[in-house]
């Protein structure tokens, strides 16, 4: 397929899923809209694929859960989509016990800490700490579909000068450490500030806090919800919603350059050349520098593992006390305590993989077993995604595959520890008789998808806010790239972290407004 015209309304770059908003929003509102796709399909990072040949299990491959994306966006564009809430938030293993966290019973949660640490003193640090996290999320989640707010607007909103003071000025380390008392539960709160951010807890730049920020914030609640049918599900119906809005998507065809004199704007891509009134790119600002021909800035540094499996069944636990369907239905942290992040953190710095990685791991079939075939479901298959930390891209750089191998051995072996038989032993096989086993580093993520230095966020996080009251339609929606016609509308855009299509709001409304 080609364009079928010279030139559009906007073009935008890349058919991942804030792509696909900003297209079904553009195209509802009568714009002529073009979107590029080098790869054969779209969807970017939130696809679903059946990595195992003659295992029918759709696996969600790159990302997996959802929490960003509010619900205007699929009322605004009827998106046939929706996810489901885990009643179980985290279970961590402790020896030959554990922490459980059941959002459907206090009581449960209560007695888990009790067990945990002795007494119920971090339980009721717990419920102040995200009671108080819980009333931000309500103020500050509503604003990221809004022109941007500055920091004192902010500030204002969210009305706790004690809670602002610990998100947004100090390091998140210093909160920890003075509310909670015992060691796995501080790790528990901190390893919200680590998801794909190779950082610490002390860290002066508050790249931790901007991490933890966005991870309590989402829907206004915190949750994070799993999407039915997997995350393909999500950019199959949007764009399906693009397409029926009038949005034109060639995929398969890469875009090479852009050209622009803030005036007139051309895309230079495999079918030729088309003119826009706007471009809008759901890319890497890294990669948007090279498009636009100017210095590339330094790469920005992913800093996780990715394991996809398929299992016969779940695996038993050392901790005798939990239901593996509990334990593995919410985040299950594994080498998550404060010492241990900590420990790891210093390694990898110092150029080491992790002796004992830290990392995390959900099931998706035990909330929604959809994405099974019904004989697979039948048999008792179930999924396992997990998400390593502190294994950033410099540790792939000299051998990537042996350094892959090497980290996922050793994640897989921490995480038999706290198991009462080997993963191993779980794993399905495929149709060639292989174990289901699928492992992404840093490098497979740039390669793979287009992430720079497998920047799941696509650069670093940034608050939610600006200094000052911004100019111009770009700045007020915190898109601009500092060209009049040329928008981000993906990850790196102000408020574009995670699976939220709020980039592609954003953009959308920056177009609409200009």
């Amino acid at each position: 397929m080609t364009p079928t015209r010279s030139s559009y309304d906007v073009v935008i770059v890349g058919g991942g899923h804030n792509g696909l908003v900003a297209a079904a929003y553009l195209a509802r509102a009568g714009r002529s809209v073009l979107v590029l796709e080098q790869e054969p399909t779209t969807g970017g990072a939130a696809v679903s694929a059946r990595p195992f040949p003659g295992v029918e299990a759709r696996l969600s491959r790159y990302s997996y859960l959802v929490s960003l994306l509010p619900r205007e966006i699929i009322r605004d564009l009827g998106l046939r989509f929706e996810v489901r809430r885990r009643r179980i938030s985290s279970y961590t293993p402790v020896g030959a016990g554990g922490l459980l966290v059941d959002t459907g019973s206090d009581e449960r949660t209560r007695a888990s800490f009790a067990r945990l640490t002795g007494s119920d003193r971090d339980h009721r640090a717990w419920q102040r700490f995200y009671a108080s996290t819980g009333r931000m999320a309500e103020r500050v989640f509503p604003t990221l579909t809004q022109p941007l707010p500055t920091r004192a607007e902010l500030a204002r909103r969210i009305d706790d000068p004690a809670l602002w003071e610990a998100i947004f000025e100090r390091p998140l380390g210093e909160t920890i450490e003075a509310t909670f008392t015992d060691d796995t539960v501080r790790g528990v709160v901190l390893t919200d500030a680590l998801i794909g951010t190779f950082t610490h807890a002390h860290d002066p730049s508050l790249l931790q806090n901007r991490c933890f920020l966005y991870h309590v914030i989402g829907g206004g609640t915190g949750d994070w919800d799993v999407p039915i049918g997997g995350m393909g599900a999500l950019t199959d119906a949007l764009a399906s919603a693009a397409r029926s809005a009038g949005a034109e998507i060639v995929t398969g065809c890469a875009v090479s350059a852009i050209e622009t004199d803030d005036t007139t704007t051309e895309v230079r891509h495999e079918r030729g050349v088309t003119g826009a009134g706007h471009v809008l790119v759901n890319a890497a600002p890294y990669v948007l520098s090279r498009l636009l021909g100017e210095p590339e800035p330094v790469k920005p540094e992913g800093a996780q593992l990715k394991v996809n499996m398929v299992l016969t069944r779940l695996p038993r636990l050392r901790d005798t006390g939990v239901d593996p369907r509990d334990a593995f239905a919410g985040t299950f942290h594994i080498a998550e305590s404060y010492t241990q992040l900590e420990q790891a953190y210093r390694e990898a710095a110092a150029g080491r993989i992790p002796a004992a990685p830290p990392s995390e791991i959900y099931c998706h079939t035990l909330t929604d077993p959809s994405i099974l075939s019904p004989d697979a479901a039948a048999a008792g298959m179930h999924t396992l995604t997990l998400f390593g930390l502190h294994t950033p891209a410099r540790l792939f750089a000299v051998d990537p595959e042996r350094a892959k191998d090497a980290a996922a051995k050793a994640t897989l072996a921490q995480l038999d520890t706290v198991l009462a038989e080997p993963i191993a032993d779980c794993l399905a096989l495929d149709a060639t008789g292989k174990p289901c086993l699928e492992v992404k580093s840093p490098v497979d993520l740039e390669r793979d998808i287009g992430l720079p230095g497998g920047h799941i966020f696509h650069r670093d996080l940034a608050f939610p806010c600006t200094e000052r009251e911004p100019d111009g339609p770009a700045g007020r929606w915190g898109v601009g790239t500092g060209h009049k016609t040329v928008f981000l509308c993906g990850a790196g855009a102000v408020r574009g972290g995670g699976v939220s299509g709020i980039g592609g709001h954003n953009a959308a409304m920056a177009v609409l407004e200009s």
